[in-house]
């Protein structure tokens, strides 16, 4: 044989044919910089084919296959596939098995499809032509599920559901995902070419929702087909495409897949033998014969194995009736060489394309993913997958990609499609029945607004006001600002580990203006657990400090303090400490007055007086910041770290505090709306196990339901009983995620206030310890932050709609317009609890016009003008 006169001393004579076929098929080479412009193309077709306005047109279809998630190891089952893709089709018994260790068992029967059913007539997924030899009539433009359920029923003797049709592509992406939970991507390298990936539904135009992801079949056989590769085809390529079955159509298929190869191969070598460059010039009619030069040669012949390549050369070159030379089989070597070559480029840029769009959708400095991969050309010619693999890795660096291959993708793939369907349809039913609990009904809000309302009575009624869970507080302020508050104000806001000092200065005129000077100061931990002596002296230190600061020493000025914790008052300048919270335990204050204690320590130290006008709430003071800027502002609502809310309720309602005229604004105290079991049949077993986890089990239900300390917990209690369930994270429960307190309240904000929310998730729950965690998963845990909120926002808004319906019924009212000034990091910051409550209010309230007014600094600047009012009706 010739090949093996073939030596070392032969280097010459190869180079020289090398060099003559490289000169010839130049328009074949594919440099890197061409790779990276037609990466660049094909992501831009991808852009085109999935956005609704320009998919009409677009050449690769970006078509949606419905497949949500790729296998999490969990599936289990028995199912039927269908594969059918050719004369012969096969069905599938797939056995799924998930006990302790993923196990799949196949058995399958093939079955012939005679040629007069395949030409004959067709008695979820519409085809939209028939291909490889098919042509039956009346398919085209039919769902084909819809058809086979036609048949099932019409033969009668068995029932089967048909839960999906599955593209081989999608079924590749499938199988290997089963094995690796990596795999996004899907690539056939065939008789034919394509790609599938699992894309971001924000990025999906053509469908409606934009949250979580949905595999895409690209259909990238059809790239070039609207022009996009005229550069880079060559008059082979012209040739080919107009003597095929579909000209103008499949551009890039013909140009990649295992189809065309052979015959890309055989028209060159005529086309050199034509120019007397091959073979002396000599053709046969087995050359001249369209498809006599297989795909499958080229597998043998384009190999490492100089020997054994020309070898294989020499056989098939033989087997045409050709009698080659040496010269000839290097030749027809560097053809095949350079059209596979060209093939393997030109796919490694389309998929450069889509792990690009994939690390871009996830944010990602470095993406790892796997390509699940399947094909003749790339399982049998490992040139060709070795030329690929090593493209893509160069190209994407940023990248680690690992190449899978599959193992029978179009039947176990099927059957993974639908094991992952019954899956999630398994997991759908059974959270949604856990996030039912949490979900209300205009009912079950219309029962919690005329339970507080009912409550609120009581509260205020001396018979019941003991019992009661609601204390509806009098809070001595009888009037709101009305614009003509004047003069300057200390204030002192205690409501934490640190506090302020603020010099207010108000001014009456055409324009209402407030000056604030403050200092923040804190508070040692010894001194927050010290005496009660101990702290209020600190204190008195530090408005000593600040009266130096602004140059004012030994001014006395009327103050405010803002006390926020629980006070009981009698009076507007007096505050029975009922209990220390937010970690103080001074000792010797609860049960006293916290003015006579601020006044005893600033007798001890004699260096200047204070007028003691008003002890204030925060609540209160939202109230009135807001009504110094609207006159209408009559409630107060704080929605934070705690919820609670205030308004001004009538004298002659209030039956602990004497007297029936006029107004006195009330501090309904919401929070504990619920201890005594009133929101029993509304609290589930998240708000239980949060209640049971607090400082104060059975206290403060209604605020466990609504704020910002609380809502965090009640997410991750969900997440956890959905881990245990094997509903999240595949059922791999996280130590962080176990820990009280780790999932922050802010988090909820943070996940719903960006669009591209799936990010958020990502890194919070990276934070948690759940580096594995998934795409699917962010959903879910997006979803429960969702319902909590929600349930959240309906429950204030329906405590709300409680208070201002009483409002107008006080007043003999048809309609009631009022202000609701609010202040809280939740309602201030979360993108939806703002929205949801207003709507939940309107609903529930329909004759109340309520105007909200956001409060800039309700503790600070609104006790200033309580003391404000307070010495105006004084004067």
């Amino acid at each position: 044989m010739l090949a093996s006169s073939l030596s070392a001393t032969s280097a010459e004579l190869r180079n020289e044919q090398v060099q003559k076929v490289d000169q010839f098929l130049q328009q074949f080479m594919v440099s890197d910089q061409a790779v990276m412009d037609l990466s660049l193309r094909f992501r831009r077709e991808m852009d085109k084919g999935l956005c609704r306005d320009t998919n009409p047109t677009a050449a690769v279809k970006m078509l949606p296959t419905f497949v949500r998630s790729t296998p999490d190891g969990t599936e289990q089952g028995e199912f039927l596939s269908l594969d059918l893709g050719g004369s012969n089709f096969r069905v599938l018994l797939v056995r799924v098995k998930a006990d302790g260790e993923q196990k799949v068992e196949m058995e399958n029967k093939i079955y012939a499809i005679p040629e007069h059913i395949m030409r004959g007539c067709g008695s979820g997924s519409v085809l939209l032509s028939w291909t490889k030899g098919f042509k039956l009539s009346g398919v085209e433009g039919k769902d084909v599920v819809s058809l086979l359920r036609a048949a099932i029923k019409k033969r009668g003797d068995f029932d089967i559901d048909v839960v999906a049709v599955v593209n081989d592509t999608v079924g590749t992406m499938m199988t290997c995902g089963y094995e690796d939970q990596y795999c996004e991507i899907g690539l056939i390298v065939g008789t034919g070419t394509n790609a599938c990936y699992m894309e971001q539904m924000r990025n999906l135009d053509l469908l409606d929702g934009d949250e979580g992801r949905m595999c895409v079949n690209t259909e990238w056989g059809a790239f070039g087909d609207d022009g996009a590769l005229e550069d880079i085809r060559t008059n082979i390529d012209q040739e080919i495409d107009s003597g095929s079955l579909n000209p103008g159509k499949q551009l890039f298929e013909k140009m990649v897949s295992g189809m065309y190869q052979g015959e890309l191969v055989r028209l060159i070598l005529v086309k050199m033998a034509r120019q007397r460059q091959l073979f002396q010039g000599r053709t046969t009619p087995e050359l001249l014969t369209t498809g006599h030069f297989s795909t499958s040669y080229i597998f043998t012949i384009d190999s490492d194995k100089e020997a054994e390549s020309l070898a294989s050369a020499e056989k098939v070159l033989r087997g045409l009736g050709l009698e080659p030379s040496l010269e000839d089989c290097i030749c027809t070597r560097r053809v095949c060489q350079i059209v596979s070559t060209r093939a393997a480029r030109l796919c490694a840029a389309t998929l450069v394309a889509i792990l690009r769009q994939i690390r871009d959708n996830k944010a990602a400095e470095k993406l790892r993913t796997t390509i699940g991969v399947d094909g003749s050309v790339y399982k049998n010619h490992p040139e060709f997958s070795r030329r690929l693999n090593k493209l893509v890795r160069r190209l994407v660096p940023d990248c680690d990609v690992r190449f899978l291959q599959s193992q029978d993708g179009s039947g176990k793939g099927a059957a993974m499609v639908t094991a992952v369907a019954h899956r999630l349809a398994a997991q759908q039913r059974e959270r949604k029945l856990l996030l039912d609990t949490l979900r209300l009904s205009r009912e079950q809000l219309l029962e919690v607004k005329r339970r507080m309302t009912e409550e609120m009575m009581r509260g205020l009624a001396k018979q019941t006001h003991e019992q009661t869970s609601v204390k509806m507080l009098p809070a001595f302020v009888r009037h709101t600002p009305d614009g003509t508050e004047n003069g300057d104000y200390l204030t002192l806001d205690l409501g934490g580990s640190s506090f302020r000092v603020l010099l207010v200065r108000l001014r009456s005129g055409g324009h209402h203006k407030v000056e604030m000077h403050q200092k923040i100061y804190s508070v040692p931990q010894e001194t927050m657990q010290g005496t009660g002596e101990e702290l209020f002296d600190h204190i008195v230190q530090c408005i000593a400090d600040f009266l130096e600061y602004m140059g004012m020493s030994g001014a006395s000025l009327p103050l405010a303090f803002a006390f926020s914790f629980p006070c009981h008052q009698n009076k507007l300048d007096e505050g029975i400490l009922l209990k220390w919270t937010k970690g103080f335990k001074a000792s010797g204050c609860e049960g006293k007055d916290v003015v006579t204690l601020l006044k005893e320590a600033v007798r001890r130290r004699g260096e200047f007086g204070l007028s003691f006008v008003a002890v204030v709430n925060d609540t209160v003071g939202t109230m009135m910041t807001c009504g110094y800027e609207d006159p209408k502002c009559e409630v107060g609502l704080i929605v934070g770290t705690g919820t609670n809310a205030c308004y001004m309720e009538e004298m002659h309602n209030i039956e602990v505090v004497e007297g029936n005229d006029g107004q006195m604004c009330v501090n309904v105290e919401w929070g504990a709306f619920g201890d005594n079991g009133e929101l029993d049949d509304f609290r589930t077993q998240f708000d239980r196990a949060v209640d049971e986890g607090s400082n104060y089990p059975g206290k403060q239900s209604y605020e466990k339901m609504i704020s910002g300390m609380y809502l965090g917990e009640i997410v991750r209690n969900v997440l956890l009983d959905y881990t245990q369930r094997g509903l999240l994270f595949r059922g791999k429960m996280s130590e962080r995620l176990k820990t009280r307190g780790i999932f922050a309240t802010k988090f909820l904000a943070q996940i719903e206030s960006d669009r591209l929310a799936m990010r958020q998730v990502r890194s919070i729950l990276q934070h948690l310890g759940l580096t594995g965690s998934t795409c699917d998963d962010s959903v879910l845990v997006k979803e429960v932050c969702s319902v909590v909120a929600r349930r959240a926002a309906q429950l204030c808004g329906a405590g709300l709609a409680a208070v201002v319906d009483k409002m107008r019924q006080n007043r003999n009212l048809n309609q009631l317009s009022v202000t609701v000034g609010v202040d809280g990091t939740l309602y201030k910051t979360h993108p939806h609890f703002a929205s949801i409550m207003q709507e939940t209010l309107q609903d529930l309230a329909p004759q109340c016009r309520v105007t909200f007014l956001k409060s800039e600094d309700g503790s600070g600047k609104g006790a200033a003008l309580i003391t404000a009012v307070a010495s105006r009706n004084k004067s």
